[in-house]
């Protein structure tokens, strides 16, 4: 059991078989390596009565963009049960995100969480355009999106004096990814009190879309 600032007691499911944050973000690292370089394990796995009867221990908790180019089972080359994947356009910390995550992790006994952006996003490139021109989307329900990225990239736009480039677009992406960690982080008791216990990871990383590969960035544990 834990015990978050509030003083409620949150279960928690411990299993000594799952993986360290630093041996799972391998892993992952692992499959990504096997993706990129066209020899995948996973490629061709069909249903199994058995994978689907098993109990969830995902080792690894993936928060990413809805965008359909960012299959994250695939990218990763994980199988059946490997990740709990919760994914939004933006990568956005919304309420019910929090809530996924903080299940998968209570429950499953998950250490690693990665928020996982990527290169092209056309969440980012909305919140832009809002910014730059400030006209946001007509949809409030694509506006709760671009909303939520904004005041993440605002400082760094406000300061670009030259045309967006692919290097700049990058920059915003890696921003929304940081902002979206810490927000787990720090803005869910049960994750926070994870995080200080040393049980949970949530660190930052993109996915390239031009070579496939995934880099980790932020909050990365040692080894």
């Amino acid at each position: 059991m834990l015990y978050p600032a509030s003083g409620k007691i949150v279960p928690h499911t411990w299993d000594p078989d799952v993986l360290a944050p630093a041996d799972a973000i391998e892993r992952l690292a692992e499959g990504n390596r096997r993706f990129c370089e066209g020899r995948p394990a996973h490629a061709t796995r069909a249903f199994s009565a058995e994978l689907a009867q098993r109990p969830q221990r995902p080792f690894a908790i993936v928060l990413g963009c809805s965008d359909s180019r960012t299959p994250v089972e695939l990218l990763f080359d994980q199988g059946f049960g490997d990740l709990f994947v919760v994914r939004i356009a933006g990568n956005v910390v919304a309420p019910s995100v929090v809530g996924s995550i903080e299940f998968a992790a209570s429950q499953f006994g998950t250490r690693l969480v990665v928020v996982l952006g990527h290169t092209g996003c056309g969440a980012i490139a909305a919140t832009l355009g809002a910014i730059t021109t400030g006209n946001g989307p007509e949809s409030r329900n694509l506006r709760s999106i671009t909303d939520r990225i904004a005041p993440h990239i605002e400082p760094a736009v406000a300061m670009r004096q030259t045309a967006a480039d692919a290097d700049f677009m990058r920059s915003l992406m890696r921003a929304n990814v940081r902002a979206s960690a810490w927000h787990l982080r720090q803005g869910s008791q049960i994750l926070e009190a994870l995080v200080l216990a040393g049980r949970v990871a949530v660190v930052g990383g993109d996915y390239e879309l031009e070579t496939g590969c995934v880099r980790f960035f932020d909050g990365v544990p040692l080894p």
